[in-house]
C-alpha cells in the first residue's frame, strides 16, 4: 500500500483516490468508511472519495472491496483542512477464491433430516480473523462449529431479511446457493459481539449485502471442476457500476451438476439466478430492488453401520439402485424458494440513515423416499437382510445359536446375498406392484413437502448521537404460513394407491376421515396435510461508545413469536385432536448484551462480551406430532442463554493474533425423534419421542496468529479446545400413534455426556508463500479430535431396565449394561490440504486459476452420527451383542470426504 499525505485549505475531512496496484487504473466502487461514525461513501468513476465536515482528531479510514484486501489507514483531522491521503494501492486478495471451496462443502449441508447438527462453516466465509478462516476452510469438512454451538442460534440476514427457518432456526443456505460472486459481500460478527445489523445469537451474526451499486463495475466468468458433492460449476456475474442517471445493476447466474458426487448415487443439479438494480433518487434517497432464484435437486447418501460400510465400503449409498441400466436415488431432496426484496436507503442527514426493507419468499422443499407400509421393506440394508441378524440369533426358548454351524452357514450365505444384491431393487418393486395391479401399488415414492409464503418488513436506524456515541435501533415483523403434506411422486408401475393403512383397526386406517376409502394418483397429498402458522415481531437497541483507551457498547432487544397449527385431515387415531386449528401459543422475550474493547496500545487490545437472553422454541419442537395432530408439546417453554467471552488481540504489523476464551449456557432446549422401539412398555411400537429441558454447557479457548515472516511468507497457527457437555437429566415422553396414547418415561441419563456432532478439539498450522508475480500457495496440516456420537434418550431411561415378562426379561448384568450405553468417542485424525492460485494481467482483462487438494493423503474419519433407538431395552441390547461382533442395530455414521479436489478458472474484465 502507497499512500502520501498532503494539506489543502478548505473544510474539514479528507479526500484521496484508489488504484489497482498491477494497473494503476481507477477502482470503482470501493466502500470507504471513518470507523466509529456513520460517514460512508463509495469511490467514483476515477476512484476518488471526499469527505467533508470531519469531526478533527485521530481518525481510522477503511477502504474495502471484493477482490481486494481491506485497508486500514490511521489519519489525524486537522480543523479548516482537507488532508489528502494521495494514493492509495489496492492489492488483489488471490485467496478469496477460497470462498469457492466452503460453498462446495455447505452445498451439502441442506438441512437433512437425518443429521444431527449443522456446521456453522457457512457462517464464516467472510470474516478476516485468521482462527475464523480456519474453521471454515481447514475445519469444515470435519462438521466444525465454533465453540460447540450449533447455526441455529445464529442470525443470517440478507439486506436485514433474516434467513432463519421458523421450523428449525436453522438457515436455508441453498436459498442462495451458487451465486457466490452475488453474495461476496458480506459481515460477519462472531458470537454475541456488536453486529450493526441486528441483536444476534450466540452464534454470530451474517450480514449479506446486495446493493447493486456497491458492487464493483465489471464482468466475471468462471468455471470450476471438482470431486465432492458436484461436479462442476459455472458461474458469469456483471455489474454495471452507478452511472450518471442514478441507475446500478447486477445480474448473475451459475449452475452446478454432477451424474454421480463423492458418494455413490448422488446426483446434482441446480440452478440460481440473481438480479439487483438501484435507482438513487437522490443525494439521501435510492431505492434497490433484488431477486433471487436458486432451484436445487440432489441425491442423499444414507448413514450406515459398521456392518454396511466394512462389507461396501465408505462411498456406499443405499438409497440408490439400477433402474433400465441407469442409477436412480429413492431419496431426493428438491428445493426451490425464490425471493424478493425492495430497500429504501435514506440518508436522513449527515449523521443518521434508515434503511427499510420489505421482503416476500414463496416455493418448496421435498425429501423423497419410498413408502412400503404395504409391502415388505425393500432397503437393502434392513437388518434381516445383513449377516448380523444370524450371527446374534436366539430361538423360541430365548437360546443363542448364533454361533452354531447352521448360524455362521446362515451368516455366510446372506453376507454373498447382499453384496450381490445391495442396491435397491427397483425392478422388483415393479414386479410386485405389477402382480397387484388390481388392488393398487405396494411400494410407491412420495416427497415430504414444505411450501413456504414468508413475507418480512425489517428497518434499521443508524445514527451518531455525537462524537462519542452511536446508536442503532432495528425492528422486524415476519409472517409465515407453510404447508406440509404427504405428494405422491410415482406409483411404481401401477395405476393407483388406496388410502388405507394396513395398520390399525377401523377408521384408525384412514387419514383422513373427511374423505374416507379415497384412491390416489400423482401428485395427491395424502398421509398428512397441515399448515403451520407462525408470526414474529422483534426490536432491538444497541449503543456504542468510542473513547480513546475504551470501547463499549450496551444492546438490549424483545421479541414476540406465535405458533399454530391448521389440521386439513381428520387422522384416523386422533379424531378429535387433528382437524382444525390449535391453540395458538405466544412466546415472549427478552435479550440484553453489552461489552468493551480496552486500548492497552494501538497494537493491543482486550475484548469483553456478554450476553443473557431467552429464546422461543421453533416451530417444530412446540408441535412434536404436527403430521397427525394438535397437541402442543406439555410444558414446552423459553430457552434461556447465557455467555461470556474475553479476549486479547494483537494487530502488529508482522504479527496479528487473537486468544479468547468462552463459556456459554443453554437451558430448557428440545429435542424430538420418531422411530420404531422394540421394546416400549410392553411391545414394539412406531413412537415420536420428545425429550424436554435439555440444559448444555460450552466452554473453552480459541486461538488464531498470523506471522509474516517475510514480505512473501506467512505462518499461521489456529488452536481450538472445548468441553461441551449436557449437564442434566431431560424428561423424556413417547406417543405410540397406534394407541394414541402418551408415556412419560422419566429422566434420561445425560447428566456428563458431551455434546454430539462436531469435533471438540481442532488445531492447525499453514505456511504460505505469495510471490510479487502474483501467485501464490499454501498448505496447513490440522488434527481434529474428541468428536462423539449422538445418543438415544430411550436407551439411557427406566424403560431400559424395568422389568416385563414378555420384552426384558434378563437379568442385567451392569457391567455390560454401562458398556452397551457408554458414548462413543471417535478416532481422531490428520487432514493435510494444498491450495495455491495465480493471476495474470491481460489488457484490461484478469485471469485468474484457483486449486486445492483436501485430505492429500486420503484420511478416513466420521463426522457424525446416532445410535438407533429400536433396542429400547436391556434384553434386546444383550441378545444383539452375542456375536462379539456386529450388532443387528448398531449405530449408524456420516464420513467425511477423502482425498478431493478444486479447480477453479475465472475471467474479469
Amino acid at each position: 500500500m502507497q499512500v502520501v499525505f498532503a494539506f489543502g485549505q478548505s473544510e474539514t475531512g479528507v479526500s484521496g483516490k484508489v488504484v489497482d496496484s498491477k494497473t494503476q487504473e481507477p477502482v470503482q466502487s470501493v466502500i470507504v468508511s471513518i470507523q466509529n461514525t456513520n460517514l460512508t461513501q463509495l469511490t467514483d468513476a476515477n476512484g476518488k472519495f471526499s469527505f467533508n465536515k470531519m469531526d478533527v482528531g485521530n481518525q481510522l479510514l477503511l477502504l474495502k472491496s471484493n477482490g481486494y484486501k481491506d485497508q486500514l489507514i490511521q489519519i489525524e483531522v486537522v480543523a479548516g483542512k482537507m488532508l489528502d491521503v494521495g494514493t492509495v494501492s489496492f492489492e488483489e486478495d488471490l485467496t478469496q477464491e477460497k470462498q469457492s471451496t466452503l460453498i462446495a462443502i455447505t452445498d451439502n449441508d441442506l438441512s437433512d433430516d437425518n443429521s444431527g447438527s449443522e456446521s456453522t462453516a457457512g457462517l464464516l466465509q467472510s470474516s478476516k480473523d485468521i482462527f475464523l478462516q480456519a474453521a471454515a476452510y481447514n475445519f469444515g469438512a470435519a462438521r466444525f462449529s465454533v465453540r460447540g454451538i450449533d447455526n441455529e442460534y445464529s442470525n443470517v440476514m440478507i439486506n436485514g431479511i433474516t434467513m432463519n427457518r421458523v421450523a428449525d432456526g436453522r438457515p436455508q443456505y441453498g436459498d442462495w446457493g451458487g451465486l457466490n460472486d452475488a453474495t461476496r459481500n458480506q459481515e460477519f460478527t462472531n458470537g454475541s459481539a456488536p453486529s450493526d445489523y441486528a441483536f444476534g445469537g450466540i452464534a454470530g451474526t451474517q450480514f449479506i449485502n446486495t446493493r447493486a451499486s456497491i458492487y464493483r463495475p465489471g464482468t466475471r466468468i468462471s468455471y470450476l471442476n471438482t470431486n465432492t458433492n458436484y461436479s462442476n460449476r459455472v458461474m458469469a456475474t456483471h455489474a454495471s457500476g452507478m452511472d450518471k442517471d442514478g441507475w446500478a445493476y447486477v445480474i448473475s447466474g451459475g449452475r452446478r451438476w454432477a451424474q454421480e458426487g463423492y458418494f455413490e448415487g448422488t446426483t446434482y443439479d441446480a440452478n440460481s439466478l440473481f438480479a439487483s438494480i438501484e435507482k438513487k433518487i437522490s443525494n439521501n434517497h435510492s431505492l434497490n430492488f433484488t431477486s433471487i432464484y436458486a432451484q436445487n435437486k440432489r441425491g442423499k447418501n444414507s448413514p450406515n453401520t459398521a456392518e454396511q460400510t466394512d462389507l461396501a465400503g465408505e462411498k456406499y449409498n443405499s438409497y440408490w439402485g439400477y433402474q433400465e441400466g441407469e442409477k436412480r436415488n429413492s431419496r431426493i431432496k428438491k428445493s426451490e424458494e425464490p425471493m424478493f426484496m425492495l430497500t429504501h436507503y435514506w440518508k436522513v442527514n449527515p449523521k443518521t440513515n434508515l434503511n427499510t426493507t420489505v421482503s416476500y419468499q414463496i416455493g418448496q422443499i421435498g425429501n423423497s423416499r419410498l413408502d412400503y407400509t404395504k409391502s415388505n421393506n425393500p432397503d437393502p440394508t434392513y437388518y434381516g437382510k445383513l449377516p448380523s441378524f444370524y450371527t446374534n440369533y436366539f430361538d423360541n426358548n430365548n437360546n443363542y445359536i448364533g454361533n452354531t454351524p447352521a448360524y455362521i452357514a446362515k451368516a455366510n450365505d446372506q453376507k454373498a446375498l447382499f453384496l450381490a444384491n445391495k442396491q435397491l431393487d427397483w425392478k422388483d418393486i415393479y414386479r410386485i406392484n405389477n402382480e397387484n395391479i388390481d388392488n393398487g401399488s405396494r411400494i410407491v415414492l412420495y416427497e415430504d413437502r414444505t411450501d413456504e409464503n414468508i413475507a418480512t418488513f425489517n428497518t434499521r436506524l443508524n445514527s451518531q448521537l455525537s462524537d462519542n456515541v452511536i446508536m442503532i435501533a432495528g425492528g422486524n415483523y415476519l409472517n409465515s404460513r407453510t404447508k406440509n403434506f404427504k405428494n405422491m411422486l410415482d406409483l411404481l408401475g401401477g395405476t393407483y394407491f388406496a388410502d388405507k393403512s394396513t395398520f390399525g383397526i377401523g377408521d384408525q386406517q384412514y387419514s383422513d376421515l373427511n374423505n374416507p376409502n379415497r384412491t390416489l394418483g400423482v401428485r395427491d397429498h395424502y398421509g398428512y396435510n397441515y399448515n403451520i402458522d407462525v408470526t414474529k415481531l422483534d426490536a432491538f437497541t444497541q449503543f456504542k461508545f468510542t473513547y480513546n483507551k475504551v470501547d463499549f457498547y450496551l444492546a438490549q432487544s424483545f421479541s414476540r413469536s406465535s405458533y399454530q397449527r391448521e389440521g386439513l385431515y381428520k387422522n384416523g387415531y386422533y379424531p378429535n385432536s387433528s382437524y382444525g386449528k390449535s391453540d395458538k401459543i405466544n412466546f415472549d422475550n427478552f435479550g440484553f448484551k453489552g461489552g468493551m474493547t480496552y486500548k492497552i496500545t494501538g497494537r493491543n487490545f482486550i475484548d469483553l462480551n456478554a450476553i443473557y437472553m431467552s429464546k422461543a422454541p421453533n416451530s417444530k419442537d412446540v408441535f412434536p406430532n404436527a403430521r397427525v395432530n394438535n397437541d402442543i408439546t406439555p410444558n414446552i417453554t423459553n430457552e434461556t442463554i447465557k455467555g461470556v467471552d474475553l479476549g486479547y488481540i494483537i494487530k502488529a504489523p508482522k504479527l496479528k493474533a487473537r486468544f479468547t476464551g468462552y463459556f456459554s449456557e443453554t437451558l430448557n432446549s428440545t429435542d424430538i425423534n420418531f422411530y420404531y422401539a422394540d421394546a416400549v412398555g410392553g411391545e414394539g411400537a412406531f413412537v415420536s419421542e420428545v425429550v424436554t429441558g435439555i440444559n448444555k454447557k460450552n466452554r473453552g479457548i480459541e486461538a488464531g496468529l498470523e506471522y509474516q515472516i517475510t514480505s512473501t511468507i506467512k505462518l499461521t497457527g489456529v488452536a481450538a479446545y472445548g468441553e461441551y457437555t449436557i449437564t442434566n437429566n431431560p424428561n423424556v415422553t413417547v406417543t405410540d400413534d397406534a394407541s394414541a396414547t402418551t408415556t412419560s418415561l422419566g429422566k434420561a441419563n445425560f447428566t456428563g455426556l458431551k455434546q454430539s456432532g462436531m469435533p471438540q478439539q481442532a488445531y492447525s498450522f499453514g505456511v504460505e508463500y505469495r510471490d510479487p508475480k502474483f501467485w501464490w500457495i499454501g498448505a496447513n496440516a490440522n488434527y481434529i479430535a474428541d468428536n462423539y456420537l449422538d445418543v438415544s434418550a430411550i436407551r439411557r431411561t427406566s424403560n431400559y431396565y424395568d422389568y416385563n415378562v414378555d420384552t426384558n426379561y434378563r437379568t442385567v448384568d451392569q457391567t455390560l449394561a454401562d458398556g452397551y450405553l457408554r458414548q462413543e468417542k471417535f478416532d481422531a485424525f490428520y487432514l493435510c490440504n494444498l491450495v495455491g492460485g495465480k493471476s495474470w494481467r491481460i489488457g484490461d482483462k484478469t485471469l485468474g486459476l484457483f486449486a486445492n487438494i483436501n485430505n492429500v493423503f486420503d484420511i478416513s474419519y466420521k463426522t457424525g452420527g446416532f445410535e438407533q433407538s429400536r433396542d429400547s431395552n436391556y434384553t434386546k441390547d444383550y441378545e444383539d451383542h452375542q456375536s462379539g461382533s456386529y450388532s443387528k442395530f448398531a449405530p449408524k455414521y456420516f464420513y467425511g470426504y477423502g482425498r478431493t479436489y478444486m479447480v477453479n478458472v475465472y475471467l474479469t474484465f
